[in-house]
């Protein structure tokens, strides 16, 4: 069902079909492609604000490129919902983000227009220039074309990737979508004059004319002209920068007006120039939808809404996020102790560090998606006698490992790692899941790494983390909703490495690590009225590991199941290794198992239906204790 009308996009199922559209048919085109975007989303939710202005830009990369003989690669991928549309899946865009359906981001096994799959930022520059080295070996002649904007700019790797393009001189097209106005406006028709002028076959030619008649001038002179020219462009177009790294700059050009934008893209794309080439095409966030535009976040992110007002669906939460609860425990942390600062990379609001901002505005920095930057200056604040909390999904820590180990743990840093998204993340999919963290943190000396079984020991865990001095420390939380239970006024210092034991059974031991506190419990409720009383421990700490709690509970069970939302190699790997170098294993009386998150890359679908394939919610652990006890237990429609 569509919100109105669409003619002419209802002819277009490839980006073929549209390349004997008139310009005017094109303009049209958009108006039904923007129309048709917010009226998908508004029904599924998800990446808005950077689809919609990009939705020109679309047409005309589509419109005047080989699709897909030649490649467009979309920077993180969220910006390509309008490109999904136009490339064979308009049937399906309603299934975005859903179970089965398809991905928010570009994915290679979706489409052949999918060229290079993308979550995270700031790659496409990297890939593009992969991919136009291996035509240039292969001896073929087709264009690549990356779209990077939305700040991923503000990433060191697009930095490197232009460094090695300059001085590479492959033909790459790189268009900078500047969405916020970032480096310089378009300024009306001069600005798309000297753009076209700047982009066009003749004055590449003449320029190249000049230059070699400015070989024969004595050498001050010749110095002379070149600076001249080069700055009679760069003072009209800001792309001074870009060309000091080898680009040859064209812009910034209205990427909402066509009438400016295709005659430069054809200019680029005719120009058959060798080397790389940045077109700077400036537009809006949001473009064309009110609510949008008006929108502090652009509709970056969205829940179901109503397209007439733009309000968003939102269900009333049962118990505060923990994302929240984090925030507030450190503010309370923070108004004890003005040594604490607050670290997040382009993630504000998604960490909570936009309320610590709103406390302690001078002690929180947003450095921009640079995490490698945002832990080592972590690191360097640690240095000289301050707290920073480094707040970052733990999927966008992954980013920055090496200096993590490096700066951090090498040299036994009180570095603060506050870990939001821990675990599985629903329709983000396998790009944002949480899984890691603990395995490669673990592996670490000198790290602390606790995580939270509810919301009151996330609270214990901030003032835990705020008060460790001895070295570095993390901290993981899930996306979500907490359990509802009462949270305390102020945090308590944990003792390092101990955890607590929440109920006293015998038999089976279920040692969880995280949040699937919520479900063991469940899981033992329900065992409970079966006659099957079990133990419950929450271990709190994967490094270092409560190693008085395992021995006891090794020696008393006949199986104890470790629980963890985390890949392989985490917080059970460690517990068996402990108690194999231990000897706790060697008598054969109690069997350890470890329950992980599968070691395959978890498709998208609600987060309770990927807990459920993974075999990590309170239906599945019974199973699991019914089938290593092999006694049958019926299960509720609660578990």
């Amino acid at each position: 069902m569509h919100a109105q009308a669409t003619p002419l996009l209802d002819k277009v199922h490839f980006p073929s079909d549209m390349r004997e559209f008139s310009v005017e048919e094109l303009k049209q085109l958009a108006v039904e492609l923007r129309a048709e975007m917010i009226d998908a989303v508004a029904q599924t939710g998800g990446h808005l604000g950077a689809g919609l202005g990009v939705v020109e830009l679309t047409l005309a990369l589509h419109y005047l490129f080989d699709t897909p003989r030649d490649k467009i690669i979309w920077d993180v991928g969220h910006q390509a919902y309008p490109h999904k549309i136009i490339t064979g899946r308009r049937g399906q865009i309603r299934s975005i983000r859903q179970g089965g359906g398809l991905s928010g981001f570009c994915k290679r096994e979706e489409s052949e227009y999918d060229v290079f799959g993308a979550g995270h930022s700031s790659t496409s520059i990297s890939a593009g220039l992969g991919m136009a080295v291996a035509r240039d070996f292969k001896g073929e002649s087709h264009e690549v074309i990356c779209v990077i904007g939305d700040g991923a700019m503000s990433a060191g790797m697009a930095y490197e990737a232009m460094n090695n393009a300059g001085a590479l001189g492959s033909r790459l097209i790189v268009i900078l979508n500047d969405n916020d106005m970032s480096i310089a406006p378009p300024t009306g028709a001069m600005s798309a004059y000297l753009s076209r002028l700047i982009s066009s076959k003749s004055y590449r030619s003449l320029r190249h004319v000049a230059k070699v008649v400015a070989r024969q001038f004595p050498e001050p002179l010749q110095r002379a002209a070149k600076s001249a020219e080069k700055h009679m462009r760069t003072y009209a177009t800001g792309g001074t920068m870009f060309e000091e790294l080898g680009f040859y700059y064209v812009g910034p050009v209205d990427g909402h007006n066509l009438d400016h934008l295709l005659p430069v893209l054809k200019n680029v794309r005719d120009g058959k120039s060798s080397g790389p080439i940045l077109v700077h095409v400036v537009t809006q966030k949001g473009h064309g939808y009110a609510p949008a535009e008006e929108s502090d976040d652009k509709y970056h992110g969205v829940t179901k809404f109503d397209v007439a007002t733009g309000t968003q669906v939102t269900s009333k939460p049962s118990a505060p996020s923990y994302t929240s609860i984090f925030a507030k425990a450190l503010i309370t942390e923070a108004a004890r102790d003005e040594k604490i600062l607050g670290i997040t990379a382009a993630m504000p609001s998604g960490t909570g560090l936009d309320k610590f901002a709103q406390h302690f505005p001078a002690r929180m920095f947003d450095v921009g998606i640079a995490e490698q930057h945002a832990v080592t200056f972590a690191a360097g604040l640690a240095v000289e006698g301050f707290k920073p909390f480094c707040a970052i999904y733990s999927t966008f820590l992954q980013r920055a490992y090496d200096q993590v180990v490096h700066d951090v743990a090498i040299q036994n840093l009180p570095v603060r790692f506050a870990i939001d998204r821990a675990g599985l993340v629903g329709a983000d999919g396998p790009t944002h899941v949480g899984a890691f963290d603990v395995a490669y943190l673990s592996a670490l000396p000198n790290f602390v790494v606790m995580a939270a079984g509810d919301e009151a020991e996330l609270v214990h865990m901030v003032a835990t983390a705020a008060a460790h001095d001895a070295g570095p420390i993390a901290l993981r939380f899930p996306r979500g909703e907490g359990m509802g239970v009462a949270l305390p006024e102020h945090g308590q210092v944990l003792e390092i490495g101990k955890g607590r034991v929440l109920r006293e059974g015998s038999g089976v031991a279920l040692l969880n690590f995280g949040a699937r506190l919520k479900e063991c419990l469940k899981a033992a409720e329900h065992l409970a009225t079966h006659g099957l009383t079990i133990t419950v421990a929450d271990a709190r700490f994967a490094k270092p590991l409560d190693a008085a709690l395992i021995e006891k509970l090794l020696h008393s069970h006949a199986y104890v199941l470790t629980i963890e939302e985390g890949s392989c190699g985490g917080f059970g790997a460690q517990v068996l290794t402990l108690a194999t170098n231990r000897g706790w294993l060697d008598s054969g009386a109690c069997k350890l198992r470890s329950l992980t998150l599968p070691d395959y890359f978890q498709p998208q679908d609600t987060p309770e239906k990927m807990y459920d394939a993974a075999g990590l919610n309170a239906a599945q652990l019974i199973a699991t204790i019914s089938t290593i006890m092999g006694r049958p237990i019926p299960r509720s429609a609660a578990a």
